[in-house]
């Protein structure tokens, strides 16, 4: 099992907005350059995509979090 890192630091979130779905569930499958969060960094918000295909197992922050850069933010599979 590997994880997913922050890019860079800022606030994380799962969604585009608070009344959307998820980028990705914890469960589904993804592609490589697929996005999979946000985090926002000074209002601008910056797409995390997935370098690799994989699946997520387990999402380590929650909406709103604020991640360090090169933090862990979801564990996945290949």
């Amino acid at each position: 099992m590997s994880t997913i890192k922050a890019s860079m630091p800022g606030v994380f979130y799962r969604r585009p907005s608070p009344d959307a779905d998820p980028y990705v569930e914890e469960g589904q499958a993804f592609t490589a350059g697929q996005t999979i969060a946000l985090i926002e960094v000074m209002k601008t918000f910056n797409e995390l995509k997935a370098e690799e295909a994989g699946t997520v197992k387990r999402f380590l922050l929650d909406d709103g979090d604020e991640v360090a850069m090169g933090q862990d933010i979801a564990e996945v599979e290949a």
